[in-house]
């Protein structure tokens, strides 16, 4: 199968773009930066999301993985759903999709963190709903991912500032973070093996929604 990838130039959309290259398929990936990859399945492609000219044309995709996003950025609405809403209408009109995923937030459920990233990612779980809508009848699954934490680049400020670090472990039943070789293992679930759940958002954060939502930033609790 031919996936692309949205953000594919680091952290989750690396990882995922390799473990679908390691399964033998074929991977698009779409940056703002360079190329992160070298292998003869993958084709990088320098664009912006929020650009909708600066997206190349590509046919016969049949997964889409909208992972592209930005955290505390100054526009993470016009990159985060904006953006997000450009990749899908423009490969839904030349791919015939076996499954879209998008990368939402746990944010987008809680309501907790930047006030534009929350927002954006909210955004983005209604628009997946109205995609899943509008594809059910060619028989495209839908769906949405909402993580909590995972150890990206990212996440550093946290993750290496043990104050931080450990208020976060204490709102976290698992007692952990999700790597990206895990968020690669759901990805590649809900997009090749599902089968019948289509509109759906799963939140996948170690148990943290289970007790107080708290976001944890330096300089910001």
């Amino acid at each position: 199968m031919k996936i692309i990838i949205t953000g594919a130039s680091g952290g989750i959309g690396k990882a995922v773009s390799e473990r679908f290259l390691a399964l033998g398929h074929s991977v698009c990936g779409i940056d703002t930066a360079p190329a992160a990859i070298t292998h003869p399945s993958y084709a990088h492609y320098r664009a912006d999301i929020k650009e909708p000219d600066s997206l190349p044309e590509i046919d016969d995709a049949d997964i889409l993985f909208n992972n592209a996003g930005l955290q505390n950025s100054g526009d993470d609405i016009g990159n985060n759903l904006q953006g997000t809403v450009n990749v899908t209408e423009k490969y839904m009109k030349s791919c015939r999709f076996h499954s879209i995923l998008f990368n939402a937030s746990a944010s987008a459920v809680s309501g907790q963190e930047f006030p534009e990233y929350a927002a954006s990612k909210a955004g983005v779980l209604g628009y997946m709903r109205n995609v899943a809508i509008r594809l059910a009848p060619e028989g495209t699954t839908v769906n949405a991912i909402s993580l909590g934490g995972v150890h990206t680049a990212l996440n550093d400020p946290v993750v290496k500032d043990p104050a931080c670090w450990d208020r976060i472990m204490a709102v976290t039943p698992l007692k952990k973070w999700m790597t990206v070789d895990e968020v690669a293992d759901w990805v590649v679930f809900l997009t090749v093996q599902n089968r019948s759940m289509s509109g759906q958002n799963l939140v996948i954060d170690n148990g943290e929604m289970d007790l107080i939502p708290t976001f944890v930033w330096p300089g910001i609790n």
